[in-house]
Parts: C-alpha cells; structure tokens; sequence
C-alpha cells in the first residue's frame, strides 16, 4: 500500500512517500480503507522532535485520525461493520497510509447526512471542542474570548459558545484569518498579533469571562489580563511554543480559574459522538481550509508550521 515514513526526526522533507505492508486485522480488529486522514499541530511537532504524546522507534509512518469504510474485520468482530463508513483513532502512528488496522472498540460510525470529510475533521477538534465549552460551561451573555479562533478547534468553539448564547470575541492572527471570524458567529474579530489587540478589545467589550487559549505564551498572557472577577481560562495548545505559564496564586488573587478538565475515556467517546451527532444535525461545521494529496504530507506539514493554514487540514488518501 501506498504511506508516508518518518525516519528521522526534522523538517518537513523527513516525511517520504514510500511503499509500505498490507495491515492486516487480528483479534478485534477491523481494517479500514482510508479516505481521508486528520493532521494536528502536534504531529508537526513530533516529526520535527519526537515532542507530544506519541512514541514509538523509527521509522514509523504518522498519523493519528483517519476516516474511511471498513473492508475487512478481525476474529470476534461483527462482520456486519463491513461496509460502514467510519472515523477512528489509530493509537498515534499509521494514519498517514492508504489502510489502516484499528481495535474496533476504537471506531465512531458516521452519521447519516454527515459527509465523511467532515467526520474526519470533527474526530480530534470536534471532541476536544466539545469537552472545553463542557468544562469552561460559558452562560448566556458572558463574553468568551477564543484565541487561534481560525483554527481547527478554535473555530469550533466560537460556534459552540455562540450556541451557548455567549458573545463571542474571536482573535486570530492576519487580516486573511481575522476575515473568517464573523461568519463563524464572532462578534468581534480581532487580529492578535498586532500590538494594541487587548485595548482594542478592552475598547469594545470591557473585560471577558471565558478565555479559550489554544496559542499559549504571549498572546495566552495578554488574554489572562483581560479576565474579569469570577472568569474562567481553560488552556488547550501552545501553537507559540510554549504554554501560558499563569501563575495559580495570582489566578486566585484575581478569582481567576484555571479550568484543567481530566475527562475518562468514555466521557472523551461521548465528546466525541456529540460532535458527530451535532455535524450530522448542522449545529456545528468544521473549517475545511486546505487539503494535499497523501503523497505531499510533507507540504501539507510546512504549510501548518508557516501559520498559513486556516480551520481544519487533512490528507486525501482514497
């Protein structure tokens, strides 16, 4: 079958298309053809350092979401899941490839009326999404900021805190992305990588309840100052590089919250299957921005890292 390898940790040409073995499906296992397959910020990091939560010796081909139709099942599965379109985790390694074989327990069905593309895109973002605005719980008429608000998970959640009935303050960074943001349902957009962005915002709503920090560093700092008494920060990703760092005594001197929600695996399941479920109904659209061909994963990988992509960016595999 046709995958990418990483042999060696470093830029974006470490990733190599290369031919590589059939899967096969043992017990309890199905095999999936893959149609599409999910890139995050961290596998970016981990092909540059071997940094995030995946391990494993080289060479491996990468790779953590895909979605496609079952072809083929284990000993002890059903064989009636043949056919059924599906999106699925592969344990952190594999998903760069045209088939993967993955525990059945590991599957979600995609819903009737929920195209498979846009399965895929809602696997990582979709659950992660959903279990933030779950723990930060924004209330009707708050005001929520979302940093990296034109990105996979950041878009997300402006549509789920506009569904709440919060008002939304949307910072992305470039005029292109801070372009996006009304039609996700921001109230105001703001461009967090020019120098008076907090003031633009104290300007225009005050101070905020609710701060979605997906950039860390810096900018998750600027945002911190902007919370008012009995806010809440919930931190999520370091697209900067490194994390907010907020000190917890001067959180509580502020009654500040620093939300760390610890969710089990079946309570990420249902994270999961909610955002399905809301995909399929239309209460939440993930951002499509870019897609590449398997064979330019590489490309696809240097786009992420320049900050030239918006929403959600996947490999198209089938």
């Amino acid at each position: 079958m046709r995958a990418v390898w990483l042999r060696e940790f470093g830029g974006p040409e470490v990733l190599v298309p290369g031919p590589a073995p059939d899967p096969e499906p043992g017990p309890g296992q199905v095999l999936v053809e893959v149609a599409h397959a999910n890139l995050t910020f961290v596998e970016t990091m981990f092909r540059a350092t071997g940094f995030g939560p995946f391990r494993g010796p080289l060479p491996t081909i990468p790779g953590n979401g895909v979605g496609g139709v079952v072809t083929a099942v284990g000993p002890g599965v059903d064989p009636g899941l043949a056919g059924r379109r599906v999106v699925t985790g592969t344990g952190g390694t594999g998903g760069y490839a045209e088939r993967v074989a993955v525990d059945r327990e590991a599957l979600f069905e995609v819903p009737d009326g929920l195209a498979l593309d846009q399965a895929v895109a809602l696997l990582a973002d979709g659950r992660t999404a959903t279990m933030l605005v779950d723990a930060a719980a924004p209330r009707p008429g708050e005001w929520v900021l979302v940093e990296a608000a034109a990105g996979g998970v950041g878009s997300l959640l402006v549509q789920l805190a506009a569904r709440a009935g919060a008002r939304v303050v949307a910072a992305a960074g470039g005029a292109r992305k801070v372009a996006l943001l009304p039609g996700l349902g921001a109230d105001v957009a703001v461009d967090y990588t020019t120098p008076d962005w907090t003031d633009r915002v104290r300007d225009a709503v005050g101070a905020v309840d609710v701060v979605f920090d997906g950039v860390g560093g810096e900018p998750a700092r600027s945002a911190y100052e902007l919370l008012a008494p009995g806010g809440r920060m919930i931190s999520y990703g370091l697209a900067s590089g490194d994390w907010a760092a907020i000190d917890p005594a001067d959180a509580q001197r502020r009654d500040v919250t620093l939300v760390r929600p610890a969710p089990t695996p079946e309570q990420l399941r249902s994270y999961t299957r909610q955002a399905l479920a809301d995909g399929a109904a239309g209460r939440l659209r993930p951002l499509i921005g870019q897609r590449w061909p398997l064979e330019r994963a590489a490309d696809a990988h240097a786009a992420m890292e320049s900050r030239a992509t918006v929403g959600k960016t996947l490999l198209d595999v089938g």
